[in-house]
Formats: C-alpha cells, structure tokens, sequence
C-alpha cells in the first residue's frame, strides 16, 4: 500500500467569495487556480480535477457553538467525536478528560500497534523542550499524542540535517524571532523535502498552525509572506504527489482564516484535500473531521 502524508493546517475552512474577507481570493491562491481551476467557496465547495479532490468537512458534529482547536484536533487524530463526547467544544488545548483517549486512540498509537512506522515531521525549538522539561503539561494534541505513544519530537538539529521542518515551513521565522542561524529554505523546497520524508514512513503528519493566528488577527504584519508561502508550499506539494506512492490529505479542524472579517472561528466547514492513491475513494467517505482516522486505515495502510 501507500504512503500517508497528512497536512494539518490549522483553522482553514471554505467560505464566501469574498475578496475583502477571505484570503484565498484576495490573494488568488494558486494551489486552487492552477490546480483546480477555481478557489474553492460556499458555492463551490466540491471540485475535483485530474485525480485531486477538494470538499468540505463537517467541523460541528452536531453540536451547538464555534469548533474549538483542543476537541476538533481531537477529534481529527482520534477518529471520535471529542465535542460530543464532553457536551462542547473546547479549546485551544485537549479537555482533560479527552487525554486518556487521546492516548489510546490517537492515530500514532493506533498505527503504531499494526506495526506501521509513523513520523511526526515538525520541530520544536529549544523553547519547547525546556517548556515540557520545567513539567508544564498543556500541549496541542497533536504533540501530546506523540509524547503518549512515544513518537520523537523533532528539534532543531533535525531540521539542519534536513529531517524534519519548522512549523512555518522556511525556518524564517526561528532566526527572526528565537535567535536561530537556519539556512532559511524556500516554501517549494521544504514542500520537496516534507514528500521526501513522507516517503520513508507510512504516515506522516505536519502540522502548520500560522492560518489560525492570522484568522485571530495575529502577526498582522506579516500576512503577506505568510500566506505567500504557504501557497506556494502547498502548490508544490500537490503538484508533486506521486499518484501511485502516496496518498496525501491537506485537512483542518474547523474555520476561522478563511473569514478575516470576525477574529473569532467560525461555523464554515472545514477544507479537505486528497491527492495520489485512492484520493478518489477518502473523498467518498469523509463527511465529517472525526473519519480521518478511519480512512485513513481502512483505504490507504
């Protein structure tokens, strides 16, 4: 079977077709013009175009309010419906009664215990590591699904040695704002170097999380480049996808930069993309974000 390269990207849903609020028009996304055509929007949220599928994902899971990040991504890596299962959403970090869930169904565990090799591809500055060390044990469930099912988290060594990447793609930012020397690399490299590293494992997952800041009305000043790059980061990444080594997913947990016109999420539904091996098969099935997870067992490992 293929590979599995999952692209986590925070706070990304589909919205109007307006280019004063919503980025993806503004800025003519060309992951979506020149791959498929169209950006994608409330009136258009299926589209599918030599073998890549775009559509929406159900965020709410039927229940009342704005999905959270800490029940979404729950949700996402665990295959259940976290919001459900605590009456709420809930965030940005995991509810704590979700943690003993997270730790036996998140999907590094699960694939793990098939004896599948797994790869968390981002990494932490030294910041991080010295976080978890002094005993503060408020993660994204995303790293605290690694830390419980003993998955390696990734530091800046890796990233030199090029095995990992920084959660903003080019390494940028790390020089910028920790201090940090990187040979800062370009958004279609690192997107090279990411389909690399997926091909040595058979799930990989990368996480990028600027889309919600930005959403939040966050580093502001530099929306430019951030959205920039991620464009061209994820251009590259479908335009590169091997259809018959690898299946990829480019998946959120709810909305929230797709409407800069409120700083609060949104009830939007979350974008989905699939590409490469059975890309066809993982549009049919996922509804909704808590069937990651089982599509991707059932159809791609």
């Amino acid at each position: 079977m293929s590979s599995v390269l999952m692209v986590f990207l925070d706070g990304v849903g589909i919205g109007k077709n307006d280019s004063a609020s919503n980025p993806f028009f503004k800025y003519e996304f060309k992951s979506f013009t020149k791959i498929f055509g169209k950006v994608p929007s409330l009136d258009a949220q299926y589209i599918n175009r030599e073998g890549v599928y775009l559509f929406p994902t159900d965020a709410k899971l039927g229940v009342s309010g704005l999905p959270q990040s800490g029940t979404g991504q729950t949700s996402l890596l665990c295959g259940i419906n976290a919001p459900a299962l605590i009456n709420k959403h809930f965030g940005p970090f995991p509810y704590s009664t979700l943690i003993p869930i997270i730790k036996e169904k998140n999907i590094f565990a699960h694939l793990k215990s098939l004896d599948k090799k797994v790869f968390f591809a981002n990494a932490y500055p030294k910041i991080f590591f010295d976080y978890i060390t002094s005993g503060k044990t408020r993660l994204s469930t995303t790293s605290l699904s690694c830390r419980l099912s003993g998955v390696r988290l990734n530091n800046v060594t890796d990233v030199r040695k090029a095995y990992a990447l920084t959660a903003e793609i080019t390494g940028e930012r790390w020089n910028k704002k920790l201090g940090y020397k990187l040979p800062v690399i370009k958004p279609a490299a690192a997107a090279r170097r990411l389909l690399k590293i997926a091909s040595q494992n058979d799930f990989t997952l990368y996480e990028y999380f600027l889309t919600d800041h930005l959403g939040h009305g966050r580093i502001a000043d530099e929306f430019d480049n951030i959205v920039t790059t991620l464009d061209e980061f994820l251009f590259t990444l479908i335009s590169n996808i091997e259809q018959k080594e690898m299946t990829m997913i480019i998946c959120s947990d709810h909305g929230n930069f797709e409407d800069i016109s409120v700083k609060t999420h949104t009830l939007n539904p979350a974008l989905t993309i699939t590409a490469g091996y059975n890309a066809d098969k993982l549009a049919g099935f996922i509804k909704n974000i808590s069937q990651f997870k089982s599509a991707i067992i059932r159809y791609c490992l």
